[in-house]
């Protein structure tokens, strides 16, 4: 490959595709954009397709997805019946020009030493004539010859990996380009129950819009996700402007938790609180990001009502006029009578899922006066 990203046998380069969870696909499609200049083809639930003028480490950067991959095949016209599985061994078999891909691949996950590592998976969403191991049958199949003679099948942190993921009528097939880490995270050390996805925080801290010099706070930070997630924003966009990031809760573990995690990636300042008295200065905070305690996290259903509308006591005086929140819930119907009651205004909400229960996140701004 050339020092401008291009292969060096002047063949195209492919589509990249990024997977994202359910909801945040605009999100995601904003940063290939914004963040490393992609342009962006084709958003479907749970992906994002793309080109780049070249392929370098830049997009393994993106915060908001949970995997990337090299484009061999996609397919938006599955029948939902057995014959796929004739569809999905030939497009296998003769789309792709493997040899590429696998250069390519290789140019942005340099080989370990050792013996070379694949392996192959294969995800199904959905209803249909057959079922996920007949999919992985037709996938083997249609790869056969296709992996260099000598490599070795792993089914742990193999060096290259091939996916096939199917979902409705659409099946996408690539060469993985990310690792774990990315959807992960290095930092995250320790976890406690219900922890936030960290590309969905990512994805929140996006839709604040942090600039230089403003105060954000978490006011319920759990392990910490939302304000690591900040952190990383904070460094690349305080452009010598300092961003001070907050963040407490109530249980002393998870304060303990966070510091854990942040230890590597920032500073913030913690503190063990209860996010319905605030120990903060009113008018003190331009952003809050947050993902409030939902229903199951409480010894009650009947307990979240009175929570967030102290809760939200605490966040129109915290706030500044003008600010803007970044919340995740559940109990979202509540929520929002709750910030209406203050005069806040919501400027958008998608859903997504938070531990395989539907929830919105949702955007509002304050009043400016």
């Amino acid at each position: 490959m050339s020092r401008s990203g291009r292969p060096t046998d002047d063949k195209p380069l492919p589509p990249l595709y990024a997977m994202t969870h359910g909801g945040i696909e605009s999100t995601a499609a904003d940063e290939i954009t914004r963040d490393i200049g992609g342009e962006v083809k084709k958003t479907a639930r749970g992906l994002v397709v793309f080109r780049t003028d070249t392929l370098n480490d830049k997009v393994l950067s993106l915060r908001t997805t949970e995997d990337v991959f090299l484009m061999a095949w996609g397919s938006d016209s599955l029948t939902y019946k057995s014959e796929d599985l004739e569809t999905l061994r030939t497009w296998t078999a003769r789309k792709p020009d493997w040899d590429h891909l696998f250069k390519l691949h290789h140019k942005i996950r340099p080989k370990t030493k050792g013996r070379p590592t694949y392996h192959l998976v294969c995800q199904m969403q959905g209803e249909h004539g057959f079922r996920r191991a007949d999919a992985r049958a037709a996938f083997i199949e249609g790869l056969a010859g296709k992996i260099p003679h000598g490599w070795h099948y792993s089914n742990e942190n193999a060096w290259l990996e091939i996916w096939l993921t199917i979902y409705s009528k659409t099946a996408v097939c690539g060469v993985r380009l990310s690792d774990r880490t990315m959807r992960h995270r290095t930092y995250k050390l320790d976890h406690i129950a219900a922890s936030l996805r960290p590309t969905v925080a990512a994805a929140m801290v996006r839709l604040a819009g942090i600039g230089p010099e403003m105060t954000v706070l978490d006011p319920f930070c759990g392990a910490g996700t939302i304000l690591a997630e900040t952190l990383d924003v904070a460094e690349k966009r305080s452009r010598g402007g300092q961003v001070r990031v907050i963040g407490g809760d109530i249980d002393p573990n998870a304060v303990f938790v966070t510091s854990q995690n942040l230890e590597n990636v920032g500073r913030a300042s913690l503190a063990r609180w209860d996010a319905t008295a605030l120990p903060l200065e009113t008018a003190s905070v331009d952003r809050i990001i947050s993902n409030p305690p939902f229903g199951k996290q409480l010894s009650s259903i009947e307990q979240i009502g009175p929570l967030y509308e102290a809760a939200a006591e605490e966040w129109d005086r915290v706030l500044k006029p003008g600010g803007r929140a970044v919340l995740l819930a559940m109990e979202h119907e509540g929520l929002k009578r709750t910030l209406h009651a203050h005069r806040w205004s919501q400027a958008r909400q998608t859903r997504v899922r938070l531990l395989g229960q539907p929830a919105i996140l949702s955007v509002w701004n304050k009043p400016a006066i």
